[in-house]
This record gives structure tokens, sequence and C-alpha cells, in this order.
């Protein structure tokens, strides 16, 4: 049985689960390909202890974490509300297709309406189909305010 937890980062079992986990998507192709650099596996859990905008939700099959959900607020100005972004989802490769990511989707939904928040929001890679399929399945979409002007790009500029 699957059970869906919030993380508690002061739970040292939480902590491991949380940067195992992420560690095993960085070094997914779809995460990067590389593990988890020595100091974000050491610092991780206590950099996000501070932050008071974190929201963690891990699967677990019995007493193995099996999947992971980080999730940051953040601020609509066009609705004058919080929002939730759900910045990454892990599910190891042994649990997909049983329903994992489902069922973290509808423990962040959940917890998002009791919240007040006014939507999710995630990014995805173009290449990333699996994930893409799931996340329509789970209602998710592309995002545009009009079809005239287009869908939203997600860009970046890395900082040094």
């Amino acid at each position: 049985m699957i059970q869906i937890k919030q993380a508690d980062l002061t739970n040292s079992m939480h902590g491991e689960a949380l940067v195992a986990l992420l560690d095993a998507y960085a070094r997914n192709p779809m995460g990067g390909g590389e593990p988890l650099p020595e100091a974000t596996r050491k610092n991780l859990v206590d950099a996000l202890q501070k932050r008071r905008d974190v929201l963690i939700l891990l699967a677990f099959s019995d007493d193995k974490p099996i999947g992971l959900m980080n999730c940051f607020e953040g601020f609509s100005t066009f609705k004058c509300k919080p929002l939730l972004n759900i910045h990454d989802v892990v599910v190891l490769e042994a649990y997909r297709g049983q329903g994992v990511a489902q069922q973290l989707f509808a423990a962040v939904e959940q917890i998002a309406v009791q919240r007040g928040y006014c939507k999710l929001t995630l990014e995805v890679l173009e290449g990333n189909k699996v994930a893409q399929s799931v996340y329509r399945q789970v209602g998710f979409s592309g995002y545009e305010l009009n079809p005239e002007t287009g869908r939203a790009l997600f860009w970046e500029k890395k900082l040094s």
C-alpha cells in the first residue's frame, strides 16, 4: 500500500528520503544525468528547513520512500492569491506505472485547495513525454492567456 506523507524535515528519515529520491532523479537523464553535488546532499535539508514557502510530499511503499514532490509557494498578481509551484516530481523507476504520481498530485491538490492557492504550476521538459502524459492525466495543460499570443515559455538566466 502506498502512503503519501507531508515531509517533516526535522525527522532524519524524511530528510534522508528527500536527498536519496532527489539524487535518483538527478541521475536520470530527465534530471540532468548527474548525481547531486556533495554540497547539495549535505546542505539541502538544512536549507529547506529555513524556508517557510516549501511543501514536500513523500510517497512510501510500506516504509520505503519511493516518490517525492517538492513544491514552493509563489504569488499570482493577476489573482492576488498565492499559488503553488511543483518544482520536482520523482517516482523511483521500479514503482512507475503504479499510480504513485497520481496519488502525489491528488494530495498536493487537496492541500492547495485547503490553503487557498489559486493554481498549481509546474514545468516539464519537451522530451519528457511520460511525465507530460501523467500531468495531462491529472489536469495540467500548457499556460496561455489568449490563444493569439501563444503559450507561455519557461526561460532561465543562470547566475554565478
